[in-house]
């Protein structure tokens, strides 16, 4: 799965002064990484202190998906260019 493939099959919205980064709105929470980007993805999943809640990584060949996992089980999903997911990981300091 490539950024551009998966950009143009959901609604992304950008997200405010964060250039390359875009948010999934109007989903109920309840689709997992796995549904936007199949089982052959791999997942890394990360507990750090600047974010609440379990951060799900997949690096795509162009960019990566940051998901969010709450405590109830549902999700936030952001879709990052390369720039954007680099920035991201630093800001959260997630090394892959």
């Amino acid at each position: 799965m490539r950024f551009d493939e998966l950009k143009a099959k959901w609604n992304w919205k950008p997200i405010h002064s964060c250039p390359g980064r875009y948010i999934l709105p109007g989903v109920d929470g309840i689709l997992s990484p796995e549904d936007l980007l199949g089982h052959e993805v791999q997942l890394s999943e990360f507990r750090v202190d600047k974010a609440r809640d379990t951060v799900v990584i997949a690096k795509l060949g162009d960019g990566g998906l940051i998901s969010y996992k709450k405590i109830d089980g549902t999700y936030l999903h952001t879709l990052n260019s390369v720039t954007g997911f680099e920035r991201k990981l630093l800001q959260l300091g997630i090394e892959l």
